[in-house]
C-alpha cells in the first residue's frame, strides 16, 4: 500500500521558490539573447560568416527551447500552488470533521437527502421547522414532509411566561399558527396565545 505525505506550507513555499528560480532563469535567457543570436563573424571570409551563422541558429533555437521549458516551469509551478492550496482545503475540512464528525456526517447527509425535496418544494422531507419570530405573530415553519415538528408561532403582544402584561389593552393579540408537522412522524407546533 502506497502512502502521500503532503505538507501545503512546504508546497506552497516550493511553489514560491520555484517560481523565483523561474524569473532568475528568464532573466539570464533574456540577457544573453542579444549577445548568442547575433554573433558577429570574425574575420570577412565565408569559413567565419558560416561558423557565425551556425552560432547564431544554435542561439535562436536554444532561446526556442528556453521558451519552451520556461513554459512548463509555469505549469508546474501553477499546479504545485493549486496542490498547495488543495491539500490545504482537505485538511482543513478534516479537521472540522475531526473536531465534531457525528454532527458533521448528520449534517451531510441530512442535507444530501432533503436537497431534492427543497428545490421542489421548499420544504424539506427530514427536519424541525423554524419558529415564527417573536413578538410578530408569524406562523412557524411547516415540519419536514416525513419527519419533523412544525415551528411554534411568534407571540404577538408583550408577555409570555412571566413577562411583564399588555399596557392598556382589553385583550392580547393571537400568535402565528404553528407550523404543520410531518406526516409519517412529528408534531405540530404550538400556536402562543397571549390574552391581558
Amino acid at each position: 500500500m502506497s502512502f502521500v505525505l503532503a505538507m501545503p506550507e512546504v508546497l506552497g513555499s516550493a511553489a514560491t521558490d520555484l517560481a523565483a528560480l523561474g524569473s532568475v532563469l528568464g532573466a539570464a535567457d533574456a540577457a544573453a539573447a542579444a549577445t548568442t543570436t547575433g554573433i558577429v563573424a570574425a574575420a570577412q571570409d565565408e569559413v567565419s560568416a558560416a561558423i557565425a551563422a551556425l552560432f547564431s541558429a544554435h542561439g535562436r533555437a536554444y532561446q526556442v527551447a528556453s521558451a519552451q521549458a520556461a513554459a512548463v516551469h509555469a505549469q508546474f509551478v501553477e499546479a504545485l500552488s493549486a496542490g498547495a492550496g488543495a491539500y490545504a482545503s482537505a485538511e482543513a475540512a478534516g479537521a472540522a470533521v475531526l473536531a465534531n464528525p457525528a454532527q458533521s456526517v448528520q449534517q451531510d447527509l441530512l442535507a444530501a437527502v432533503n436537497a431534492q425535496s427543497v428545490a421542489l418544494t421548499g420544504r424539506p422531507l427530514i427536519g424541525n421547522g423554524a419558529n415564527g419570530a417573536p413578538g410578530t405573530g408569524a406562523n412557524g415553519a411547516p415540519g419536514g414532509w416525513l419527519l419533523g415538528n412544525g415551528g411554534a408561532g411568534g407571540l404577538l403582544g408583550a408577555g409570555g411566561h412571566g413577562g411583564a402584561g399588555g399596557l392598556g389593552a382589553v385583550t392580547g393579540g393571537v400568535g402565528g399558527a404553528g407550523g404543520a408537522g410531518g406526516l409519517l412522524a412529528g408534531l405540530v407546533g404550538a400556536c402562543l396565545l397571549y390574552t391581558s
